[in-house]
This record gives structure tokens, C-alpha cells and sequence, in this order.
């Protein structure tokens, strides 16, 4: 297939094709890395190794590039429809080997390198095609702006429009139709021998009917690979820009996973919540107003508003769809005793760090930080030095805190680590640790501006906290006994290594 000199016109439609290839290259490698953060966590390690596995590929495919002497506009093509179809089936294929395989990594590089290396060849041979209608210069420039333009294009549309609505299953057929798309309308532009033509043609028209195939049945393939994942029945799902939200359910026990991570049970949430909100509020002389960090399920807040002193409760939370979810509906939102529609509540979704950075009011007489554990430094920047510093800005000088620290047990080094970082901003601290079945011994740090306790009477009504069992809560047994850490600083992030290196030790890799 010999192309002719594009026309004007033509040039002007190969140089949108520009723009759609940057905008679906992107936007595949997006997927890759938000799937890879939701299902293996460490968001910065997976986002950085697909980005650098992705790159180096496209170099490959353009130095390949030069192998390509004839029939320019017919491998065009081919690669379109590859790239359509390796990218659409990306979001799938991971999800799939994810659930049924122990490959998923091999696959996850193996796709990024792939689709990299076309998307690399598609470029070069773009401009090839288009090399006798403009000078170089100009056509350089006018090529790599619409690149460029594309993967700004791709950047914004990713976590506003796509992820929220779409899904990432969709989004990664969704491109790969509009991939295909651009596979066919090339074949419009040019002439060439009809066997040709429609051999191209039947090429692209067969990627766009796979992939419209694949579009129809995401929402079933999605639930069936949900299924397989989660023991129980699925009765929510939502992926969001922060997060994947899946809730289960069987026969009474209502289960809420983040990212594939268990967050609590309704068999036994009780001992975490209990545990984690109530010596603080016992400890504080006026627990009048309480600030709650995370802990969008509300079921901390509940906790906090068995106490009658409280006249007003913020909780800050970053995903509006979290709180959302358990203030709205009517299941979900009887787990909290319908506590985020309580008068006393104000919900405020934002990222909590900058949030305290930023806010300017009354300080709290409590606060109750609900974090998921240190698994990445996006959550590890939740446990440093800084973070404690501008919590103690928004504090009374006789409020208390408490803030769940994940397994003395499991993870002992970061647990103590988490506590030498609260002390090395002055804060006086009593670690603590409860039973709560879903998750083996948990630990908490009490902590204080000046001083903790005495400890009030409980309000009643609670199912595992009692006088006696909240003293228990502060003996730690030799096996659970303090180890020396250092604290962890916005500039190192110790913990997240700690806690990795804690995990993987437990699982024996």
C-alpha cells in the first residue's frame, strides 16, 4: 500500500489521529498503574515502574520504527488495531490473571511493554506519512504538541470523567475502540489496491466488533471476577478516583474492602471501634468537640456520639463517594446508627493533610485519626512528624488523640514506629492494643498534648469495653514489647518499609 502525498485535509485528519494515539497510549497506562496500586497497593512503586517500563518501550518502538520502508500506511494500521486490541483488553486481562492466575505481574509488564513499543512505532510512522506535505520542522513541532496536547488530555479525563463513571474495565475498551476507530477511518483516506483496502478494513472492523463485544459484557465479566475474589456475596461496587469501594454480605455480616483490603466486619467492628474511639473520649475532661481523620464508614462516629458532652463532631474524610455511600444509603448507613446524618456531624471531603495545613478555628477538645494502615507513601505521609505537628496545632491543650497503628503482632516494627514519631513531636503517649478477630491484635496510640487520664466512666451500652478491659488494653505481654524505632519524616518515610518488610516477613516471601 503506497500512499500517495496527503492533501491538506488529510494531513489535518492523520494529525487528530496524532492526538487520539497520544490521549489512548496514556490513557492505557494509567489503567495499568491504577489497577497495579489497587490490587498490589504502593501506588508510587507500581506508578514508577510502569511508567519507566512503558517509556523505555516506546524508545524501542520508535528505533524499531526505522525497520519499516514500505507499505507504511498498512502497518499503520496493523498497529492500530493491535494497540486497540491489547490496550481495551488491558484493564480485563490484569483483572482476570489478578483472580484466577498467579501471573499477574508478568502479565501487568508484559502488556506495558508490548503496548509500549507500538505506541513507540506508531508516531515515527505517522510522520513518515506525513513528511512530504510540510517541512520537518513544522511537522515535528505540530506532532509532538498534539503528543503532548494528548497526554494532558489523557491526565484530566482519567480521574474526573473516566475512573468515576466508566470504570477502569470500560475505560481500557473504551479507548480501544477509539484506537480501532482511527485504524478504520485511515483506511478512508487513501487509495490503494481494493484487496488491500478491504483486507484493512476487515481488520479494523473485526478489533471494533471484539471490543463492542467486550464493552456489553464488562459489567458481567466485572461482577463474576468480584465474585471470585470475594467469598461473599457482592452487593456494591464503585471505583473511584481515590479507591475501589467493594461491600459484601452474607447471612449478617457485612464486610467493606478498600482496594482489596479488609476494613472491617460487622462481626466483630465493634471491638475495633470501641477500642479505638472510646480512651480518648474517657480520657478528655470535656469532650466537647471531636475531630475524626478518615473513617468515612462513620462507624467511629457512632462511637463518638454515645457520649452526651458532644455538641459537634468534623469528620474528614477524602472520598465524597465513601461518606456518600454510608450517609445515603439506607443499609449501609444503619451499620453507623445513621450517625453521618446526625446535626452535630459536618462531613468535609478533602485530604486531610492539607486540610489541617490549611485550616484556620476553634481547636478540638478530641481527635480520632481512622487511617488505612501505612501500606504507601501517599498514607504513609498520614504518620509523619509533620502530620502530628499540624494536628497539634488544631488541638486543645488538654485534648487527647488516639490513632489506630496496625499490628503490634504482625507489623511490630512499624507499630512502634508510628509511636516514637507521635512522641518526637512531644505528644505524651499510652500504646494500647485490643483483640478484634477479623484482624488478630491491634494497636492503638493514646496521646496528649500534656497528660492522659484519669479515665471517665464508659457511656453504657458498649458490647466490649469495660472498666477493667480498658486498663487491660494498655499491658502488653513480652511478645508485643517495645522495640526501638525511629520516627518517620515526610522525607523518608520509614514506615512504609517497615511495614512492607513487617507484611512480608508474615507471609513468609
Amino acid at each position: 500500500m503506497r500512499a500517495a502525498p496527503p492533501g491538506a485535509r488529510v494531513s489535518r485528519v492523520l494529525l487528530l489521529s496524532a492526538l487520539l494515539i497520544a490521549t489512548c497510549g496514556l490513557i492505557y497506562e494509567l489503567v495499568a498503574g491504577a489497577l497495579a496500586s489497587y490490587l498490589l497497593g504502593n501506588s508510587i512503586t507500581q506508578f514508577s515502574l510502569i511508567i519507566g517500563v512503558y517509556l523505555s518501550a516506546m524508545g524501542l518502538g520508535s528505533y524499531l520504527s526505522k525497520s519499516i520502508d514500505r507499505g507504511l500506511l498498512a502497518r499503520f494500521v496493523e498497529i492500530e488495531v493491535a494497540v486497540a486490541l491489547l490496550g481495551g483488553f488491558e484493564a480485563p486481562a490484569l483483572f482476570a490473571a489478578y483472580t484466577w492466575t498467579e501471573g499477574f505481574k508478568v502479565l501487568l509488564f508484559s502488556l506495558v511493554g508490548l503496548i509500549g513499543v507500538l505506541v513507540g512505532l506508531e508516531l515515527p510512522l505517522l510522520m513518515r506519512i506525513l513528511e512530504k506535505q510540510t517541512s520537518l520542522k513544522e511537522l515535528v513541532a505540530r506532532v509532538l504538541f498534539l503528543d503532548y496536547i494528548g497526554a494532558l488530555v489523557a491526565s484530566l479525563l482519567f480521574p474526573l470523567l473516566l475512573v468515576p463513571h466508566l470504570g477502569l474495565l470500560r475505560t481500557s475498551i473504551a479507548f480501544g475502540l477509539l484506537n480501532a476507530g482511527v485504524a478504520l477511518w485511515t483506511t478512508f483516506l487513501f487509495e490503494a489496491p481494493r484487496p488491500v483496502i478491504w483486507r484493512l478494513r476487515a481488520l479494523s472492523g473485526g478489533a471494533l466488533a471484539v471490543l463492542a463485544v467486550g464493552m456489553a459484557l464488562a459489567g458481567q465479566a466485572e461482577r463474576a471476577m468480584e465474585s471470585h475474589l470475594f467469598a461473599d456475596a457482592v452487593v456494591h461496587r464503585q471505583v473511584t478516583p481515590y479507591q475501589r469501594i467493594v461491600v459484601t454480605h452474607h447471612e449478617g455480616d457485612t464486610r467493606l474492602f478498600l482496594d482489596g483490603a479488609l476494613q472491617f466486619s460487622t462481626a466483630d467492628e465493634y471491638r475495633y471501634h470501641e477500642a479505638l474511639v472510646h480512651p480518648a473520649m474517657a480520657a478528655a475532661n470535656h469532650p466537647r468537640r471531636v475531630l475524626v481523620l478518615g473513617g468515612g464508614d462513620g462507624l467511629a462516629v457512632r462511637e463518638i456520639l454515645r457520649h452526651p458532652e458532644v455538641v459537634e463532631v468534623v469528620l474528614v474524610d477524602l472520598d465524597p463517594a465513601m461518606t456518600g455511600l454510608f450517609r445515603d444509603r439506607e443499609d449501609f448507613a444503619s451499620l453507623n446508627a445513621f450517625s453521618l446524618r446526625d446535626a452535630r456531624v459536618t462531613v468535609i471531603n478533602d485530604d486531610a493533610f492539607t486540610w489541617l495545613r490549611e485550616r484556620q478555628g476553634a481547636p478540638f477538645d478530641v481527635a480520632i485519626v481512622d487511617f488505612p494502615d501505612p501500606n504507601n507513601y501517599s498514607l504513609g505521609k498520614l504518620y509523619t512528624t509533620h502530620f502530628f505537628r499540624l494536628l497539634a496545632r488544631q488541638l486543645t491543650p488538654d485534648a487527647v488523640a488516639a490513632i489506630q497503628s496496625t499490628s503490634p503482632m504482625f507489623s511490630p516494627d512499624a507499630y512502634w514506629c508510628v509511636v516514637a514519631t507521635v512522641e518526637s513531636e512531644g505528644f505524651v503517649t499510652r500504646p494500647y492494643h485490643a483483640y478484634v478477630p477479623s484482624f488478630g491484635e491491634w494497636g492503638f496510640v493514646l496521646f496528649a498534648p500534656q497528660r492522659i487520664g484519669p479515665f471517665r466512666p464508659l457511656p453504657p451500652g458498649l458490647r466490649f469495653l469495660d472498666a477493667a478491659g480498658l486498663e487491660g488494653l494498655f499491658h502488653f505481654p513480652p511478645d508485643l514489647s517495645r522495640r526501638a524505632q525511629p520516627a518517620n519524616r515526610l522525607d523518608n518515610q520509614v514506615l512504609v518499609r517497615l511495614y512492607e518488610q513487617d507484611w512480608r516477613e508474615v507471609q513468609g516471601l
